[in-house]
């Protein structure tokens, strides 16, 4: 990093070096001297205040979650790369996340990496675990973390231990995990990895929201809050013997607005499916989520 003409700590492409500000679509920040953010312009209940994409390396560029097919974030994002964009990643093809990556990657010329192919996004090549892409002083590694989506990636860039997160951990709120893709079990196998990770992470990129300074008590808390969902799915189910998921959803998320209720009942369904799988509940049909469950 260095001063500004005004002294002013500038990182990252030049950009004024603020990790503690909020996720901003009319502002680009640099969180340290080799990670800038650029939050798209789409905010929602689902996106907060929008998707971030990161642009991480010096003289080279990895582009991490090009968001939205946005023109206009598109162009900000070659503006603000220049000539030196030379790959583009995804965490997952979500709408929010990857369908950019077409855009970006015609404007600069860039190869797409991805776990696979999805609605709208087509990568270069096909990666998963482990796989590495280098640029000068950034090396950003591949961690295939499942759960929120089958084919979601975390992005772990080595030297600064910052883990650019997708939407397997997000700033001030929890993730829908919204089957079949969606997978309870395998979310909280993830989330538990990442507590594992040695050396532990220093940082959380989060795909909406502002940076986590603290991995381990977010993750932490992330795994508390599905637990106590979860106990609260079992005692619901056996207050009623025999339950939809729909008869158990205002009992479960009575905590919760109703509107919000219609996402609430894909994680519902998932917390039901992860119990099926552990012995704890049974339903004739696990992958309708209109069929009936009991405890078992």
């Amino acid at each position: 990093m260095r001063s500004g003409t005004q002294g002013r700590a500038v990182g990252a492409l030049g950009l004024p070096l603020d990790p503690s500000a909020p996720a901003d679509p009319t502002r680009p920040v640099a969180l340290s001297a080799t990670v800038a953010r650029c939050t798209a312009p789409n905010p929602g209940m689902m996106t907060g205040p929008g998707t971030n994409t990161y642009l991480v390396g010096a003289r080279r560029l990895v582009v991490v979650d090009p968001g939205p097919d946005d023109p206009a974030h598109l162009d900000r994002l070659a503006a603000l790369g220049r000539d030196r964009i030379r790959t583009v990643v995804v965490t997952h093809t979500h709408p929010d996340h990857a369908p950019g990556a077409a855009g970006l990657a015609a404007r600069t010329g860039a190869e797409v990496l991805g776990f696979g192919p999805g609605e709208g996004f087509v990568p270069t090549r096909s990666v998963g675990e482990g796989h590495t892409v280098a640029v000068e002083g950034a090396t950003v590694v591949a961690l295939h973390t499942p759960g929120h989506a089958a084919d979601h990636l975390c992005w772990l860039l080595a030297e600064e231990a910052t883990l650019f997160s997708g939407d397997h951990v997000m700033d001030g709120s929890t993730v829908v995990i919204a089957p079949p893709d969606g997978d309870m079990t395998r979310y909280v196998a993830s989330l538990r990895r990442l507590r594992a990770l040695d050396p532990p992470l220093a940082r959380i990129a989060p795909g909406h929201g502002a940076l986590i300074e603290d991995p381990g008590h977010a993750v932490d808390t992330l795994v508390a809050h599905r637990l106590r969902r979860e106990a609260l799915v079992v005692r619901a189910l056996r207050a009623a013997g025999r339950a939809t998921v729909d008869d158990l959803l205002p009992v479960v998320y009575a905590d919760v607005g109703h509107d919000r209720h219609h996402v609430a009942r894909r994680s519902l369904w998932a917390h039901l499916r992860k119990l099926g799988t552990e012995g704890r509940a049974r339903s004739a049909d696990p992958d309708d989520v209109e069929a009936p469950w009991s405890a078992r």
